[in-house]
Parts: structure tokens; C-alpha cells; sequence
């Protein structure tokens, strides 16, 4: 056949096209760009631990689902999620009810891991664990709190706060320890000094091709009952400043904390300050490893 007439034979052929509605791509529940807006026009300049918030879609698979005044970070993952932090007893139910809102099983998230064993951040934990059947992963100084609800007597505000309802540890973890299951892996940095047992974690939230290193680092504020000074305990006091110096070290382009005040999120969340910095970290240790002097040198001045 001539070149001419196979082009005539091409053209007399049919081009079929499928109809029908192009696949849709689902889009992500609670985006930053807008739910963020919408969690600082629902908490404004209050840091009520009871006050509810709506969700917020951080990066990726990562979302802010505690209250105005404190953190809980869902983390989710092919086979199954995990929740950091339960808030206040009050604060576990609003806590779940984020998560449903998102449009996530409370029975899918299978870890409960913790920041720091007091009762404003692990108060609702026992009760999260019985609506999730979650396995709850707990340092090992952190333990006995989490097992009692009652502070330890090396805790600097041992004394200070009501206890709280008991969970069941089970799994103990130390530093440098993993969580790994199905795409996920989280590290357990251990940062004790707010309280014996508190730990920061670290994790990779990818979006895309856009991977983020987030780190949820404790409290560390060397904050302490009236009658407790650190400078008597100065193997505490190493301890907690070993801990500071591995968050410092540690990767960290989106930092989250256990109060969101602590990391200016109602800014960082509606553009008034970076979401997205890589000195995060770093800045946020300096800051307390300033705080955690000034402590020392008022004791020593007494």
C-alpha cells in the first residue's frame, strides 16, 4: 500500500473517546489553608485545655486533633494510625471526636504514645485507649505515672496536680527507640526534665514528592513546685540537658509541641509566621536551655 493511500486508511478510521465524569481525586480533609484560619477564629488568644478545636491537616499524614490549649498529633498510615498525647479527661472525648470528623476509625489507630505524664496531656489516655484498643508505648520513667496516675516523687511538680485515671502500658520505650509499622516510622527521643519520663519524637510526612521531618518536642519548661529546686539534683539537671541538646541535634523542618502556644501555631498555621522551619528545633532548645539557666541562677541567688 502507498504511503498515500495508508494515510487515506487512518483517516477513515473511527476515533473512539470514552465519556463519562474523569476520576476524581480526593482531596484531603481539613487542609492547613483552611482549617488553620478556622482553628484561630475558633480558639482566638485562648489556651483553655477544654476548649474544642476543629482539626487541622498539619502535612500529609499528619494532624493537629487536640484542643486550643493542648496538642494531640494523629499520625496515619496504610496499616493502621497512631495518636500522640490524649489531653485532659474532658479533652480524650473531643480528641475522638476530631478524629471522626476526619473521617478516621477510632479502632484503626493502633499506638497511643505520649510527650510528657501529666494529667493535661496523658489525663485522657485510658480513656482513648478504651475507645481505640490501641497498645500504649510509654518510657520507662514515665511508667509507673501513666500505670497509677499519680506523679512520681522525682517529678518537679509531684504534688501540684489531681491524679488521674490509669492506663495500661504496653510496651516501654528509650531513646532512640522505634514505632514501625506499615509506612510508618516514628523515633522516640528521650528529653527528660519537665517531667522524668517525657519524650519528643520525630517522623518523616510525605506529601507527594514534598517529605517533611516532623518533631513533636516536649514542653521542657524547668517549671517546678514552690518547694523543689533543680539545682539540688544535679544529675537531673544533666539529664535534662542531654535531652535538650538531642533535640537541638535533631532533624526538624516542622516542629509541633504539647501546648500549641509553645510553637506559635495559630501563626504558623495562618501564615504569619514559617510552618516550614528547619532551625525549629534548634531555636525552640535554645529557648529553654535559656529558660532552664535563668531557673538555676535565681536558686543559686536565694
Amino acid at each position: 500500500m502507498s504511503a498515500s493511500l495508508f494515510a487515506l486508511a487512518l483517516a477513515a478510521q473511527q476515533i473512539v473517546v470514552p465519556l463519562g465524569r474523569p476520576p476524581q481525586v480526593e482531596r484531603p480533609k481539613a487542609p492547613i489553608e483552611q482549617a488553620g484560619p478556622q482553628w484561630a477564629a475558633a480558639c482566638g488568644d485562648s489556651t483553655d485545655w477544654d476548649q474544642p478545636a476543629p482539626p487541622v491537616r498539619i502535612h500529609a499524614n499528619t494532624y493537629l486533633v487536640g484542643t486550643c490549649g493542648i496538642s494531640a498529633i494523629l499520625v496515619t498510615g496504610s496499616d493502621g494510625h497512631l495518636l500522640i498525647d490524649g489531653g485532659t479527661e474532658q479533652g480524650a472525648e473531643l480528641i475522638a471526636a476530631n478524629v471522626r470528623a476526619l473521617g478516621f476509625r477510632l479502632r484503626d489507630i493502633r499506638y497511643l504514645l505520649h510527650s510528657h505524664e501529666h494529667l493535661d496531656h496523658v489525663g485522657g489516655t485510658a480513656r482513648l485507649q478504651q475507645l481505640t484498643g490501641a497498645a500504649l508505648v510509654a518510657s520507662a520513667p514515665a511508667k509507673p505515672a501513666l500505670s497509677t496516675g499519680i506523679a512520681t516523687a522525682d517529678d518537679p511538680q509531684v504534688g501540684m496536680h489531681k491524679p488521674f485515671p490509669a492506663a495500661r502500658v504496653d510496651r516501654v520505650i528509650a531513646d532512640g527507640g522505634a514505632i514501625r509499622f506499615g509506612n510508618l516510622l516514628l523515633t522516640a527521643i528521650a528529653t527528660p526534665g519537665h517531667t522524668p519520663g517525657a519524650l519528643s519524637w520525630r517522623w518523616e510526612s510525605c506529601d507527594g514528592g514534598v517529605c517533611r521531618t516532623m518533631v513533636y518536642a516536649d514542653s521542657l519548661s524547668a517549671i517546678s513546685r514552690d518547694d523543689y529546686r533543680f539545682s539540688d539534683h544535679p544529675t537531673y539537671v544533666a539529664a535534662f540537658r542531654a535531652g535538650l541538646a538531642r533535640l537541638a541535634a535533631s532533624r526538624c523542618e516542622i516542629l509541633l509541641t504539647p501546648h500549641p502556644s509553645a510553637s506559635a501555631m495559630k501563626e504558623r498555621m495562618t501564615g504569619k509566621q514559617p510552618l516550614f522551619d528547619p532551625a525549629g528545633c534548634r531555636n525552640y532548645a535554645a529557648a529553654k536551655t535559656r529558660q532552664l539557666d535563668e531557673r538555676l541562677a535565681k536558686e543559686a541567688a536565694r
